[in-house]
């Protein structure tokens, strides 16, 4: 696309910013770069696993009341999610880490409503002491931050916080109603965000800035998952006689193996969506946790492992229940595991994948903006992970996508963010708002 036709289309696509705006906006978010990495390390600090999530929700209250707004609490309930699509059994029980919520109401709205969403959950560390610094110690070496969550995806919540402070900044604010929401559990069910999508309704569009696969990245579709638990139990032996039990351990690791196959199956081209085209593996099978036995000297009694296995757009989540269940089942059924007994469970995962068309007006807006800011044309990435953006297009009819900062390890050891990145990507979602929502007014400050 030549200047002439950029300049053209970044006109179309970014209609309610005048040049001069847009030029104030840019300049508010590179002013306020120091505050969005102080606010970034700040939520980089707090250890919000699963359970833990309390003292980081807490923090993004405060974030929320910083730019104006008064949040508050959404509470998850299971016996009332459970009959809602998109539910997935939940791990542990929500009392105490309710997701964050905030609205900006507008004077009159002018612009179509936004939701700009983001979790604070984060998986485990791993090894710590593979980390080249503390996992929860944010720590900046180069153009990078360091830390658990870092990337993924406490950058996308501080650059949201950030967006609004830098319109405030130049005396305007969106003209339509933007929700903005700090959720849990986007690591293992999306329960968090399914619950905040029920309270708040419908917005004309949903913005979360996930982190980008090592660039910064316009999402067009990402697949679906399901975490399935299976124990074995066996017979137990001494190891003098171990050929007279039935090893737990080894039995689990052979149903685990047995997914290799399936694997290859649901990536096969014929199956693939037609948005993963040039991708030759989106679908994973991963086997994520172990845990057996009683002695090194006994055969173990009981093992259960854990899975999750990737679902393809257009296919069910259900549907893939259905084939770990007759996976196992099969493999339960060979001869070297008769004296066994099998269970399968779900909890966790129970999503479907989605497709965020790269056409759709809030898509086109955040290209446009990215332009605007880096000069750059907006890569685009199908992704093979999971999102809480599935919400709102499967259930809610409502366009979605994500858009964050570059990244790099996330759920690996040393896990970062490209700070350059961060600050494109803040002026970015300030741009997004201004003219998806529309502006009016205010105060400057």
């Amino acid at each position: 696309m030549s200047r002439p036709q950029k300049e053209s289309q970044l006109a179309e696509d970014l209609p309610t910013i005048d040049p001069g705006l847009r030029r104030a906006i840019i300049e508010a978010s590179a002013e306020l770069r120091g505050e969005n990495e102080a606010l970034l390390a700040r939520l980089v600090r707090h250890r919000s696993t699963l359970g833990n999530e309390q003292s980081c929700l807490s923090a993004m209250e405060d974030a929320y009341r910083d730019i104006g707004l008064s949040p508050w609490r959404i509470a998850v309930e299971p016996a009332i999610l459970d009959g809602q699509r998109g539910f997935s059994p939940p791990l542990i029980p929500y009392e105490g880490r309710e997701p964050v919520v905030a609205l900006h109401r507008p004077r009159e709205r002018k612009g179509r409503s936004l939701m700009l969403q983001g979790h604070v959950d984060v998986v485990p560390e791993g090894a710590a002491d593979l980390w080249t610094s503390p996992p929860f110690e944010p720590t900046v070496r180069g153009d990078r931050m360091y830390g658990r969550g870092a990337a993924d995806m406490k950058a996308g919540l501080a650059a949201s916080i950030t967006a609004l402070r830098a319109l405030r900044l130049v005396g305007v604010q969106p003209a339509a109603e933007l929700q903005m929401a700090a959720v849990i559990e986007e690591e293992c069910t999306g329960n968090g965000a399914l619950a905040v999508m029920l309270a708040l309704g419908k917005p004309d569009a949903c913005l979360i800035p996930e982190p980008g696969p090592g660039y910064a990245a316009l999402y067009t579709a990402q697949v679906g998952v399901v975490w399935a638990w299976i124990t074995v139990t066996g017979r137990p032996a001494h190891v003098r006689e171990m050929q007279s039990g039935v090893n737990a351990i080894e039995a689990a690791n052979a149903i685990a193996a047995a997914f290799k196959s399936y694997e290859e199956s649901m990536n096969a081209g014929e199956r693939r969506h037609p948005a993963f085209a040039a991708s030759n593996h989106p679908i994973n099978v991963n086997l994520g946790t172990i845990e057996g036995g009683e002695w090194n000297s006994s055969v173990p009694t009981r093992a259960r492992i854990g899975l999750r296995v990737g679902v393809m757009p257009g296919h069910s989540c259900h549907e893939v229940a259905r084939d770990i269940e007759r996976v196992v089942a099969e493999m339960a059924s060979r001869p070297e595991m008769r004296g066994a007994s099998v269970r399968t469970e779900f909890r966790g995962f129970m999503a479907d994948g989605c497709i965020f068309p790269p056409d759709q007006a809030i898509s086109r807006v955040v290209a446009a903006a990215h332009r605007e800011i880096t000069g750059e044309d907006l890569r685009h990435y199908a992704a093979p992970g999971l999102t809480d953006g599935r919400f709102y297009v499967l259930y809610g009819q409502t366009e979605a996508t994500c858009y964050g900062p570059d990244s790099d390890s996330i759920h690996g050891i040393d896990e970062s963010v490209g700070l350059r990145s961060l600050a494109d990507v803040t002026a970015a979602l300030a741009i997004t708002v201004a003219s998806w929502c529309g502006v009016e007014s205010v105060s400057p400050g």
